[in-house]
């Protein structure tokens, strides 16, 4: 059983980007690193460096992780 589905809504609804990497890389993992690599371009462990807690991934990683788990993120004006 993977994460709850709600978790990166959460976490990018919280405002904290220390929330947003590890729920990310949760859904990965559940998902399988080796083909969420395959999916992003990204060589596995390059995909784990970007996910570890404290990592400062661009954003152009997480947006590729991000749509390879489903995951779209939105923003709109406060």
């Amino acid at each position: 059983m993977g994460p709850r589905r709600g978790v990166p809504q959460e976490a990018l609804e919280s405002g904290k980007p220390e929330l947003v990497l590890p729920a990310l890389g949760d859904i990965a993992r559940a998902r399988g690193m080796a083909q969420i690599a395959r999916d992003t371009g990204l060589g596995r462990e390059s995909l784990y460096k970007a996910l570890a807690p404290g990592a400062k991934p661009r954003f152009d990683t997480i947006l590729k992780v991000a749509r390879a788990l489903g995951v779209k993120l939105s923003a709109q004006v406060a």
